[in-house]
């Protein structure tokens, strides 16, 4: 019973998340205005600073704990490109299949 009541609490779509956002939003900018009624100044307007920045850091984590499924996956399941070999000598696509072209150079391919 406790677990379906729990499930009412959690966001799962974009649009919920959004709909939190917006809840933070306004509940920061009316304690901000409360802060600005107590504290008059600039200590009233850091606190409004203050409170509205939460929301610019919660509202992207809400946004990314509900990523869509199949995107998340798919960016996990990829596949990183293989690392190439770093080496001090000419590049290999540089490299001539009969060695070198100088006479006097005694190193080959």
């Amino acid at each position: 019973m406790f677990k379906r009541f729990g499930r009412l609490f959690t966001i799962k779509t974009r649009w919920e998340a959004w709909a939190v956002i917006w809840a933070i939003s306004l509940g920061a900018v009316e304690r901000g205005k409360y802060y600005l009624e107590i504290y008059p100044g600039v200590t009233g307007w850091l606190f409004f600073a203050a409170c509205s920045a939460v929301v610019f850091v919660a509202g992207p984590k809400l946004l990314d704990s509900v990523r869509p499924v199949a995107a998340a996956q798919t960016a996990a399941a990829m596949p990183s490109q293989p690392r190439r070999r770093i080496s001090r000598s000419r590049p290999s696509s540089f490299r001539r299949p009969g060695g070198s072209t100088s006479r006097t150079s005694l190193r080959k391919g």
